[in-house]
């Protein structure tokens, strides 16, 4: 069960005053409303193919490295903490952070670069959206309803990013991004929870790969500082260790002033409500900005140094083309897709949009292996 609403700030989400979901359920008998969420996510196909989709290394190079089910996982864990220490709703905060990734796609940022430019003609590829259509619509579980009907709070958080011209389509979910509201306090947890998460791990895997190496990740002040305490404390420790232990006081580090931050500002704002959350022009869950400084020149280390590393970047030129070749071998021939895919996408009435939506759909549901064997199939 989900805290009585007495344990919970005023400003939380509230399950009692929440917007209800598009087709009308039964309570639970055990359960709340945001874990019934939760629990749809994680027994939900598009959960499950996560773990074999790359985080940044791509699935096959490694057993290791994370994938978008670990990531996930580990970001319910920091969102988890910081909104039990700020007394909002763990339960939603879970199922957002758990949902944020089910529509990317194949090969991480550079499959959703590929299927994006692929559809540039048909209204673009944002993954975000796509998290939101898998939940709605793409989904089929349920005998009265398409998607998971997940509640309007966990599809809020969900929905972190959206263009204008999407936004108009979306009705209440979208007016947010026209009229430059925020979300409620969990949304953004999990958005931000998302950033300290894929930092941090990322750093990881890119020094187990051996793609960082010491002397350049202590160039960053917020890896150098943990360093320096952690190699003071335990001056004797192996890199693989010392490693863990900097990250774990990195995340560490950067939580506490979250949480800390965070809670200036709610009593600052004084908020009687979630409403009054989303009324703000600018997000309430932030860093500081000494932290907020270190945390994004971290950011824009690992863009430069991993990201753009060339093993790295020749695995992502491959895996530009392979999904471009996909998306123009379906668009061309969509009987080459199985089962409602090809059934949609060669409906009577399905036009070239139809069609190369029905493709997108396909191809970002793809994991990884499933990719690669699809490519060498038609290609």
């Amino acid at each position: 069960m989900t805290k009585p609403s007495g344990e919970l700030a005023p400003y939380a989400a509230h399950e009692a005053q929440g917007k209800g979901r598009r087709y009308q359920e039964p309570a639970a008998s055990y359960r709340g409303e945001y874990q019934r969420d939760r629990d749809r996510i994680v027994h939900s196909t598009a959960f499950r193919r996560l773990v074999y989709k790359t985080q940044v290394f791509v699935n096959h190079e490694g057993d290791l490295y994370r994938t978008r089910l670990t990531h996930s996982l580990e970001v319910a864990q920091i969102a988890r903490t910081v909104a039990r220490a700020l007394l909002l709703n763990e339960d939603l905060v879970e199922a957002i952070s758990l949902a944020h990734d089910l529509g990317h796609t194949p090969f991480g940022h550079a499959g959703q670069d590929a299927l994006n430019a692929c559809m540039g003609e048909f209204g673009g590829f944002e993954h975000n959206l796509q998290s939101l259509r898998v939940v709605d619509e793409l989904e089929a579980k349920y005998a009265d309803f398409p998607g998971l009907n997940l509640t309007f709070e966990t599809r809020e958080g969900i929905l972190k990013h959206c263009s204008a011209r999407n936004a108009q389509e979306l009705g209440e979910l979208g007016e947010r991004f026209l009229s430059r509201r925020q979300p409620g306090l969990e949304a953004q947890i999990a958005n931000i929870a998302d950033a300290i998460a894929y930092n941090n791990h990322d750093v990881d895997d890119g020094f187990r790969a051996g793609l960082l190496s010491l002397d350049e990740l202590r160039q960053q002040a917020l890896f150098d500082e943990q360093y320096l305490a952690v190699h003071a404390r335990y001056p004797q420790l192996e890199d693989r260790r010392l490693i863990y232990e900097i990250i774990r006081s990195m995340i560490n580090k950067v939580v506490t002033d979250l949480i800390d931050n965070t809670t200036r500002r709610l009593e600052s704002l004084a908020p009687d409500s979630i409403e009054d959350i989303r009324a703000q022009r600018n997000p309430v869950v932030v860093l500081s900005d000494a932290v907020y400084k270190k945390h994004t020149a971290l950011k824009q280390f690992l863009s430069k140094h991993l990201y753009r590393h060339d093993k790295v970047r020749e695995m992502t030129d491959k895996a530009k083309l392979m999904i471009e070749v996909l998306f123009e071998r379906y668009m061309s021939d969509p009987g080459q897709m199985s089962g409602e895919f090809c059934l949609s996408a060669t409906a009577d009435d399905a036009n070239e949009s139809t069609k190369a939506r029905v493709v997108a759909d396909y191809v970002a549901g793809m994991t990884d292996r499933f990719a690669i064997a699809e490519h060498d199939r038609v290609n």
